[in-house]
């Protein structure tokens, strides 16, 4: 759960996770259906379903026993990388073996002055290499933690907290910085002294490129250089709200299936159909793929409400939202396989993602009756709920013992 995720937003769903599934063999035999609606929030949606699959994979293949080496972890659990296999196999069962993540990749590229991008092939095999060199093999699991935890709370990415780092006396950036101050204010000639880090072709592997020269206002920030990321590919869906106010039993909604691999495997959500950022012909393909769902409906109250901008984590997706709501018809009670009618109450529940959530919020404002918020008191409920959702500033909470409930608490919800 805390891969690409923030720990204040993950405690309340590990919480909930582990009240319905106490023992792998609980949830080895849950459905996805089930991961999936109790996942629902936090993105990258395929880290619930491998979870779920490696439970079945321990219960039905390796009799119940999780394989305790980080090779083994990796080899054997669909979805486990290097890192989470580091990670397990340390802290659970003791190995001294290293970890690299997001905090000790800044950590031990600060210590070691190294410029050169993270993310490259040679920089992270020699960052691992590094740490398994430091893992302490008596408490590689307290001491794996303890550099992640430094990383996130003392070496982070802006304004890092020197003064209170306990490896500072070990640190070439925060000795670059002295030396760069020094130089600064006597004006003296030269340049760091930077030992055996030159290879024969005279420019070292792990240093910043001649192209990028020190800033003085970063300090030790200058360190790890910024990795340039692909811009996400754009992409465009016209997506339907389909309701059915008068159906038996109050008011539903019309959800479909995903297929059960790709992007978003095996989540509800509205029917949709991928369109031209144009916009052309739109209107017609929605209608088309609606009634394929629902059977004939009527064309002229098929209205566009507005658009909303997801970004996932490759793509950056725009919906144009569409509402169709149904008055006298007969209402429909038949639905295909892979199509189901919610009751509002049931929606949102159901195993759906924020972007259907921020979809449906659009369709709810253009209801009459219902209550809209104005855009600028939205922006700062957002705003403070950011603000609480520094997962660093609930760490001494978060470790404190749990009381636990009868009902589940469930109030956080990754934006």
């Amino acid at each position: 759960m805390l891969q690409q995720t923030q720990v204040a937003t993950v405690i309340n769903y590990y919480t909930r996770w582990m009240q319905k599934w106490p023992t792998l063999q609980s949830l080895a035999s849950a459905s996805l259906e089930e991961v999936n609606q109790l996942w629902a929030g936090l993105g990258y949606y395929s880290r619930g379903r491998r979870l779920q699959e490696g439970a079945r994979k321990v219960v039905e293949e390796l009799e119940g026993h999780v394989p305790r080496t980080a090779e083994t972890l990796q080899r054997l659990l669909p979805g486990v990388g290097r890192y989470t296999a580091g990670a397990i196999a340390s802290i659970a069962f003791g190995q001294a073996t290293g970890v690299v993540d997001g905090n000790v990749v800044r950590v031990l590229c600060r210590v070691r002055a190294i410029g050169a991008d993270p993310s490259s092939t040679l920089v992270s095999q020699q960052l691992w290499s590094l740490a398994q060199q430091l893992v302490d093999p008596v408490r590689p699991g307290d001491f794996n933690q303890a550099a992640m935890e430094l990383g996130a709370t003392v070496c982070t990415p802006q304004r890092p907290l020197c003064s209170q780092c306990p490896v500072q006396s070990l640190c070439r950036a925060h000795q670059r910085v002295e030396w760069e101050q020094l130089q600064a204010s006597q004006s003296l000639p030269g340049s760091p002294d930077v030992e055996e880090c030159v290879s024969n072709n005279g420019q070292c592997q792990l240093c910043a490129p001649p192209t990028e020269p020190w800033d003085q206002t970063l300090g030790v920030a200058n360190f790890p250089r910024k990795a340039s990321r692909r811009a996400p590919r754009a992409e465009c869906s016209a997506i339907c709200v389909l309701e059915q106010p008068r159906a038996l039993g109050g008011a539903q909604i019309l959800l479909v299936q995903r297929p059960n691999s790709g992007l978003l495997a095996g989540l509800w959500e509205f029917p949709s159909v991928t369109v031209e950022p144009s916009g052309q012909h739109q209107h017609k393909a929605l209608l088309q793929e609606l009634q394929s769902w629902a059977g004939p409906l009527p064309a002229t109250r098929l209205q566009h409400l507005g658009q909303v901008v997801h970004t996932f984590s490759h793509i950056k997706m725009t919906y144009h939202v569409y509402g169709l709501a149904l008055g006298g018809e007969t209402p429909v009670t038949i639905t295909p396989p892979g199509a189901r009618w919610l009751t509002r109450e049931e929606f949102r529940t159901a195993a759906i993602s924020t972007a259907m959530k921020k979809v449906f919020r659009v369709y709810e404002d253009q209801q009459p009756g219902t209550c809209k918020s104005s855009k600028k008191s939205r922006v700062s409920t957002l705003s403070s709920q950011k603000k609480l959702s520094q997962g660093q500033q609930v760490l001494d909470s978060f470790f404190q013992p749990q009381i636990p409930t009868d009902t589940p608490r469930f109030d956080g919800a990754a934006q």
